[in-house]
């Protein structure tokens, strides 16, 4: 990347990541509402044969008796192969993880041996779901239509017909596509996307601060779930517990969850082990714009819930992280993997350091304690490069394929930053 890119993006980046921009974009999405007299309007995209989307509907009557807002629903279709590249291991992945979820929150989970769902079936609960959205009573029969889908009893009353249904989903698709979006089972609202039962709270939160909240005192609907670093009492750690660390120098949510992961690592005595993968885009899988600029404001705001720096970033792709990941493999050698990929992580995604450069990768070494010569040395030696290949057979091999991903010693891996509670009460599990 030349200088004067590197310059530009660093700019758009801290520009459109800026909690202060944030604050002004949602104040003046706030003033128009109010000065138009309108109806506080919360979208929300519906896949049906989505487990996560099965998760949100619902909470929709929730949502609707709890704020005052004006849902509006919609049907939409699977995201593009270049939002989802890994098409059957994003399904067999959201069926598990859908059910840690429900658990967690007291849904009805969509069966673990549901897997794909028939392709008649999902066409015929659509055109229920298309006909309730025609006659405005989606919201209240959603829920229901989607859980017999994933019972096996989808409907047998004559719905929107094949066309009406199409259409239904070609505007719900239309206007997502429109708005900067790519997923089902989301919300829009007010110039911001949120994504999932994860993201909700942060939904929840803003409605809240605008006076949206039937009653204040009441409870979130959707609560983040985070670590705890609970006491352990009476129990100790387990010798040879491992926590490994599936992580990409390129990816801002690998930044977010290392500090936790070393907390969970030091509260609970387990070794972490830095598992380093090439970029998808370095694999040849396309990321679409929709889908980046997506992750980069969602990663501004969990950065922020978090108290950790972000914003004033330099894209590592390409030769910047093929170069962190040499010096990574050096340092690990030395014990000091986990110093390194921290102070690289923050170096790119929050201090403006571009790896690319010898000055900024020598300001990252320094800061976990290698001088330039070091680097220079470091730089020489290839044998990362099969280290990064055995990582993603390995990751691939649990039935996964992005990072941040996750294992407990030879327990089944889970992936992003939003599980590490999952890891927590896994590592819990260990101690004796």
């Amino acid at each position: 990347m030349s200088a004067l890119k590197t310059h530009i993006a660093r700019n758009f980046v801290r520009l459109y990541t800026h909690p202060g921009l944030r604050r002004l974009r949602r104040a003046k999405a706030s003033m128009v509402r109010k000065l138009t007299g309108r109806a506080a309007q919360v979208h929300y995209f519906h896949q049906t044969d989505d487990p996560y989307s099965h998760l949100c509907v619902q909470l929709l009557q929730r949502l609707a008796a709890t704020y005052d807002i004006e849902l509006t629903p919609h049907l939409v279709s699977p995201p593009q192969d270049s939002a989802a590249p890994e098409r059957m291991r994003l399904a067999h992945w959201s069926l598990r993880d859908a059910s840690t979820l429900a658990q967690a929150y007291g849904l009805q989970a969509p069966p673990l041996e549901a897997g794909t769902l028939p392709a008649a079936a999902v066409q015929t609960t659509e055109a229920a779901l298309a006909a309730a959205l025609d006659d405005g009573t989606f919201v209240a029969q959603a829920a229901g239509i989607s859980a017999d889908l994933w019972r096996g009893h989808p409907p047998r009353s004559k719905g929107a017909s094949a066309q009406g249904t199409a259409e239904c989903k070609a505007q719900g698709d239309a206007l997502r596509q429109g708005k900067g979006h790519y997923l089902g089972g989301t919300f829009y609202y007010g110039g911001e996307w949120y994504w999932g039962l994860d993201r909700l709270h942060h939904l929840e939160e803003r409605l809240r601060q605008e006076g949206l909240c039937r009653d204040a005192a009441s409870p979130l609907i959707a609560p983040v779930r985070e670590i705890t670093l609970a006491p352990l009492h009476s129990l100790r750690p387990t010798p040879g517990t491992t926590l490994d660390y599936f992580c990409s120098f390129r990816s801002p949510y690998t930044y977010l969850a290392l500090p936790r992961l070393r907390a969970l690592a030091a509260h609970y005595g387990a070794e972490l082990r830095v598992r380093f993968v090439l970029p998808m885009v370095m694999r040849g899988l396309p990321v679409p714009v929709e889908k980046r600029l997506y992750i980069v404001s969602d990663v501004a705001r969990e950065a922020q819930r978090l108290g950790m720096p972000f914003g004033n970033a330099v894209d590592p792709v390409g030769a910047p992280v093929e170069r962190g990941y040499a010096l990574l493999h050096r340092a690990m050698a030395l014990g000091q993997g986990v110093e390194f990929a921290a102070s690289f992580l923050q170096g790119v995604w929050a201090d403006g350091l571009d790896a690319g450069t010898d000055a900024g990768l020598n300001t990252i070494a320094a800061r976990a304690g290698f001088d330039a010569a070091w680097v220079q040395q470091a730089l020489r030696n290839t044998d990362w490069q099969a280290v990064a290949a055995a990582n993603r057979e390995e990751l691939l091999a649990l039935d996964l394929w992005g990072v941040p991903s996750f294992r407990v010693n030879d327990l089944p891996g889970h992936w992003g930053q939003d599980r590490l509670w999952v890891i927590e009460q896994e590592l819990r599990s260990t101690l004796q």
